[in-house]
Order: structure tokens, then sequence, then C-alpha cells
């Protein structure tokens, strides 16, 4: 019999939304670890730009999943997957209840559905949309995907070179849209688990947030921090990621092709366009509590879900 004893709660939202505010009020209530279900905080390096928690906030609890690829290293969502499936394992073996905190909504789809069995990469299929896509630009890409496979070209940025690259790939290679591939014979949730979404009311308030948020990392330094990576051996302009937001639009910047007024609107624009995706792709998952991230009851609301199995600290 399949044990149905939740394992992990799992608590998502879009970039801005107060995740990491609330997670580490759980963790000061109860003994938990959090492990992070964000593609771009594990790469080490990328602190500003990511709103990487600070070494103060991890030490209210352990964390993981942060710091663990260099950044010409890539991070799939089966590793996520793999990586979630066994630290769950280890945590409640400590006694502890995990908290898996993020809005990379692609792996919350692998944790809830499954990773479905997909073609292998064709090197030659590859090279051929990458040369088309430098002749026409991604956006242009995105274009055609969208008449092949709208599902998957709604959800997707028209900048993102990678998952573009990987749905028309596949069409090319089964003459099937990835979405196909997604849908069909999902092998279910990795273990019983809460989920909880944080679904920001007024939209308004959350640009507000976001601009207000990127205002703050260029204060820190982000752009410092852009330059060291720059810098590095293993910087890859094309990498992984180099796709998160903010540091595409930063490289634009720093490499002279946009001023700073167009970087400080693209960057705030792209991280909206981020929450957007984020917020559509919540609300087409089943099973999800949604809570107003900054309404009075909504940590109560979460405490209440967790008491049962995540012991009092």
């Amino acid at each position: 019999m399949t044990d149905t004893t939740p394992q992990a709660l799992l608590l998502i939202g879009p970039t801005a939304s107060g995740k990491s505010g609330l997670s580490l009020e759980l963790a000061r209530r109860f003994d938990v670890e959090i492990i992070s279900m964000d593609s771009a905080l594990v790469y080490r390096g990328m602190d500003i730009g990511t709103a990487k928690p600070s070494l103060a906030e991890r030490a209210v609890c352990p964390h993981h999943l942060i710091d663990i690829r260099d950044i010409g290293e890539s991070y799939s969502a089966a590793d996520f997957l793999t990586d979630t499936v066994r630290l769950v394992g280890e945590i409640r073996q400590r006694g502890r209840f995990p908290l898996i905190v993020g809005g990379t909504m692609l792996y919350a789809k692998a944790l809830r559905d499954g990773i479905n069995e997909m073609p292998s990469t064709d090197p030659a299929v590859r090279a051929a949309v990458a040369a088309e896509a430098a002749e026409l630009g991604w956006p242009a890409m995105h274009a055609r995907l969208a008449e092949a496979d709208p599902l998957t070209a709604a959800r997707l940025s028209p900048n993102d070179s990678q998952r573009i690259g990987r749905a028309l790939e596949v069409l090319r290679m089964t003459g099937r849209p990835i979405s196909d591939f997604h849908a069909a014979g999902s092998s279910g949730p990795a273990f019983a688990m809460i989920a909880a979404g944080l679904l920001p009311p007024d939209r308004k308030r959350l640009h507000e947030r976001i601009e207000k948020r990127f205002d703050q990392m260029l204060a820190d330094g982000f752009l410092d921090e852009m330059r060291r990576l720059m810098a590095r051996p293993d910087y890859d302009p094309d990498s992984p990621a180099m796709r998160a937001v903010g540091y595409r639009q930063a490289i634009d910047f720093l490499e002279g092709r946009t001023d700073a007024a167009a970087f400080h609107l693209a960057g705030v624009a792209a991280t909206r366009q981020l929450a957007k995706r984020q917020m559509t792709w919540m609300r087409g998952m089943q099973d999800l509590t949604l809570m107003d991230p900054e309404a009075e009851g909504t940590l109560e609301a979460l405490s209440v879900m967790i008491r049962p199995f995540a012991p009092a600290r």
C-alpha cells in the first residue's frame, strides 16, 4: 500500500512573492530543512542577481541545492528530482520535515507528475536549430514553435533559447510537439506532499515589489557580480546559468548593446514576465492550496498544514 503521509511541504510562488520570508518564519517555528527549488540558486557566484538567501538566513535552518554547480555546468529537472527524492528521505530520517521552496515550475511539475521519457538529443538536429536561430533570432524561433506547439510556446519566454531549442528538436525528430510527451504517461508524484501556492491578488503591487527588488540588487552590486562572472574561465553567455532572468539583460548592457535605462527596463520587464508565467503554471495545477502571501493569516495557515507532521522547535 502506498504511504499517503505527507513527506514534505511544497511551497511555490512567483518571484518576489515572499516565499523565502515565509519559509524562514516556518523554520523558526518547526524543526525543518529547506530544499531550494530554484534553477538559478544552484550556481556558485550567482548571489545578488538571484536573491540568494544570505548566510544569516541559511543559518536559521539547513538549506539544500544552493551553490552546487559552477556556471559552466548544467542542472536539469531530472537532476532536481533525483536530488530532492534523496534529500527528502535523508531529512525525514533525521526526524525533520522538508520544505521544498521555490518558483521553478518545471521542477515542481517533475516532483508532482514525474518525468516522461523524452527522445534523446540528436546533435545534428540541435546544430541545425542553433544555426537557424543564429540567423533568425530566438523570438522568430519562438514564433515558429507557437505555430506547431502553441501550448509549449505559451509558457516560454521568446528568448528562452534552451527550452525553445529543445522543443523544436523534439518536434523535428518525432513530428510530435514536446507537450505531447509532457502530457503522456506521467509517473505520478515522487512522494506524498502538501502543496501550497502563494498567488498575489494585486498584480500592480507585485510589479512594484519586483521593481523595488531589482533596484536593490543594483544597489547591492549586481553589475559587479556580473563582471566577476564574465571574467571567469568557465563563463559562457549561452550557458543555462546565464539565461537566468536579469543576467541576460546585464550581459547585453555590459557588452554595450543597451544603455543603463534600457537595461533597467528590460530587467524589470523580464522579471515581470517570469512572474506572469509562474502564476499561469500555478493556476493550472491541481491540488494546490492558493494563498495570498501578504494576508495576515497566511503564516498560520501554512503552520496548520504542516503541524501534524513537522516537529515544533
